[in-house]
This record gives C-alpha cells, structure tokens and sequence, in this order.
C-alpha cells in the first residue's frame, strides 16, 4: 500500500505541510524498502533518517504551539510522544529481528491509524488556530 499524503491533510500551513509531505515520502520509502527486501544497511538509514525528520519535524510544531500559545499544546505533545514511543519500539523489534510481515503490518497500521487520524484532526485544529493567529496579525512567517 502506498503512502501518500493527499490535499485533504493539509493544515493550510505551508511549513507544517511541506514536512508533512516529506514524512509521507520517507515513510513511503520505508515501506518500499521493507516490501522489496531491501538490504539492512539501507533500511537503517532510512530508518533513522525517518526518525530525525519526525524528530524535527515534532520539534517545528511544538515551537509553533509554545510561541504562540496553543492551548492544546500538552495534549498535542503527548501524542506525539506516543507517536515516537511506537515508532521506537518498530525500531527497536526490526533491528533485533528484521523486517517481516507483522512488522510491516504494524507499522502501515501506525501510519494510518496514528498519524494520518493525528493529521487530519490535531494537526488541522493546529493548523486553523495559527491562520487565526496570522490573520489577526498576532502571528507571522507561517505561510
């Protein structure tokens, strides 16, 4: 199945958009790796290539929430501790047994399950609540 980040996801923020967009690429590739039996070192470094976006990508959000007072920012932060919790366990169960079905399973089912439901309501409510910022004049450099 591939991933793939689609118009109906989108916060209407270009940053958080643009790094949404990559995260669906490299998860995608992730995947693609897994499905074609890809050799472990390259699975490694698009694992942790993954692992340092959503990194980046999480810190990038949270700066936006902290700076502008989002009042579901606690909440949001755990989420996304939940997110980097089960993507670390993924982690951790294929370098110690290598990618298999389940494996693979598991994590399409994170994919869809946690961050596609993540995006579509969290990261939207974030999304309409810096617009609302920007347009009120509060908030800057968002689009």
């Amino acid at each position: 199945m591939p991933v793939q980040w689609t118009p109906d996801l989108s916060t209407k923020v270009e940053a958080i958009d643009d790094q949404h967009r990559e995260l669906f690429r490299q998860l995608d590739l992730l995947l693609k790796a897994w499905h074609a039996g890809k050799g472990r070192d390259e699975v490694e470094k698009i694992l942790q290539l993954l692992d340092d976006y959503v990194s980046y990508h999480f810190r990038t959000e949270e700066r936006f929430m902290e700076t502008y007072r989002y009042s579901s920012t606690a909440a949001h932060k755990a989420q996304h501790a939940v997110f980097t919790a089960s993507f670390g366990r993924l982690k951790d169960r294929y370098f110690r047994s290598g990618a298999d079905a389940s494996l693979i399973e598991e994590t399409n089912e994170l994919v869809v399950d946690w961050f596609v439901k993540h995006l579509r309501y969290s990261d939207k409510a974030l999304g309409l609540f810096l617009k609302m910022k920007v347009q009120t004049g509060v908030g800057h450099a968002l689009l």
